[in-house]
């Protein structure tokens, strides 16, 4: 069985130590082994990092932005190889993963565009009578090596997400990819040696849990880019100490519906943003909040919705619903509907599990202390929960330990503005679903959500550090 191993500079480390079997999604049978990266070859992974970085510690914009380029030019090249990964691996639907290969590259192109506007300023350091005669500026300056531990459910997308904002700043990178995201990291690490990226800026080091613990912990990494689950982060937060630390956790996405909404619009909307990729991202819709005096018309037409969407394999063109990340994975949703339905809960659409696959499940009737309430489900399962009046919905929206983005439906302005005001989310949309993405805006949770923010030029200046410079004149 093929074994996968840490990319270092220039080539894979020599394998020789521990290994774990993973599994495809597909067809739940072994695919290859993962080395469990020794400390030893991390910190060779950190030390080669580190070094690519004195080494162009002072490459210019332009030369930045030509490495993002090339970045982009290697996602475009090899987009259908990505594609064909991310389906096997990850059981994503063919067509979202072609979607997904695409996005990174445009990703790419959009912060090398970015950096070039990346500035400082004139500080008035006179405002006080000690600064007269005094000049004062800042600039941003990079951290030096960045941690970037990514997730199974965009291998490629939030990786890029951290790698092209990074190397903008003028960082190197150690990537540290979820199981399932490993072969697309690999590839890309290898592509871009081979298009011309300096060696070393980008290395890729293989492992589970304790290769990012040990990864976050090394003295060299100055900065650190998660996004995953909470309690994962908090763990990587305390062992990575004294450093930057950007997150993107958690989240059980609130989509509320006014009745004054396009309900038909909304329930096609919420249905997509709520089973697509099978529920697997932070900013999937879970709990649907609806004005009482509409909530059964919504939930027909929900549920209509979600039946149109088909599941089946995830290379099958047609698909939406493909299969989960694991066999696991799918047990676990499985079991926050038993958990549901034990505590009163039923289904207003029953999900079904084959081997990884779970098909859409609406359920109603959930009480606020059901698992489905109060945690991230993280598969196609969606809750359906009747508000009193707007006032009602905000409380229900706001009563959840996450603030990642969040979505109301509505014809109100007035409705609209508020809910902007109170929602406690990091990003919110009107008239579109909890899922709706794009990449310019500042993206990133409050609460128990993450820290920080990405989007294009939002997660350069994360991964950049503010340096004032006075002179005496």
């Amino acid at each position: 069985m093929n074994r996968l191993t840490s990319w270092i500079a220039d080539a894979h480390a020599a394998a020789g130590g521990n290994a774990f079997v993973f599994t495809e999604p597909q067809k739940n049978l072994p695919a290859f082994e993962i080395e469990e990266s020794a400390e030893s070859v991390i910190d060779a992974a950190v030390q080669s990092a580190q070094q690519a970085f004195l080494r162009h510690k002072r490459a210019t914009l332009a030369e930045r932005t030509v490495w993002l380029n090339l970045l982009a030019q290697v996602l475009e090249a090899n987009a259908a190889r990505f594609a064909e990964i991310i389906c096997e691996d990850v059981g994503k639907p063919m067509r979202a993963a072609k979607f997904e290969a695409g996005r990174g590259a445009q990703f790419a192109r959009a912060c090398a565009a970015a950096v070039q506007q990346l500035s400082g300023e004139v500080v008035p350091v006179d405002a006080v009578a000690a600064g007269a005669g005094h000049f004062g500026f800042t600039r941003h300056v990079p951290y030096g090596v960045v941690a970037a531990i990514t997730p199974f459910n965009a291998p490629v997308n939030l990786l890029v997400q951290k790698l092209a904002p990074a190397l903008a700043a003028g960082n190197a990178v150690v990537a540290k990819p979820a199981p399932a995201g490993l072969r697309a990291a690999l590839l890309l690490a290898e592509e871009l040696v081979k298009a011309g990226l300096p060696q070393g800026l980008f290395n890729v080091v293989t492992g589970d849990k304790d290769a990012a613990v040990a990864l976050v912990r090394h003295s060299l990494v100055r900065a650190v880019s998660f996004t995953g689950g909470t309690a994962g982060g908090e763990i990587l937060m305390r062992h990575a100490g004294n450093k930057k630390f950007v997150s993107e956790l958690g989240s059980n996405a609130a989509n509320i519906v006014l009745a004054d909404a396009d309900l038909a619009d909304a329930a096609n909307k919420i249905a997509a943003a709520a089973f697509e990729a099978s529920g697997q991202q932070c900013i999937s819709a879970q709990r649907v909040i609806v004005e009482q005096p509409v909530i059964e018309r919504f939930t027909a037409l929900f549920v209509a919705a979600a039946a149109k969407l088909k599941v089946g394999p995830a290379h099958d063109p047609a698909t939406d619903v493909g299969p989960m990340v694991s066999v696991q994975s799918a047990q676990r949703v499985m079991g926050m509907v038993v958990d549901a339905l034990e505590k009163g809960a039923s289904c207003a659409l029953t999900p079904k599990q084959d081997e990884a696959t779970v098909s859409p499940g609406i359920l109603v009737n959930v009480p606020r202390h059901a698992r489905l309430w109060t945690d991230e489900v993280f598969g196609p399962l969606a809750l359906v929960m009747p508000a009193a009046d707007i006032d009602d919905a905000l409380a229900l929206a706001n009563d959840s330990p996450f603030g990642l983005q969040g979505a109301v439906f509505t014809s109100s302005l007035s409705a609209a503005f508020r809910f902007s005001e109170e929602f406690d989310v990091g990003s919110l949309w009107v008239n579109e679903a909890s899922r709706f993405r794009l990449d310019m805006y500042p993206f990133g949770g409050m609460k128990q959500s993450g820290i920080g923010r990405e989007g294009v030029k939002y997660a350069i200046e994360e991964l950049t550090q503010l340096k004032f410079t006075g002179i005496k004149l």
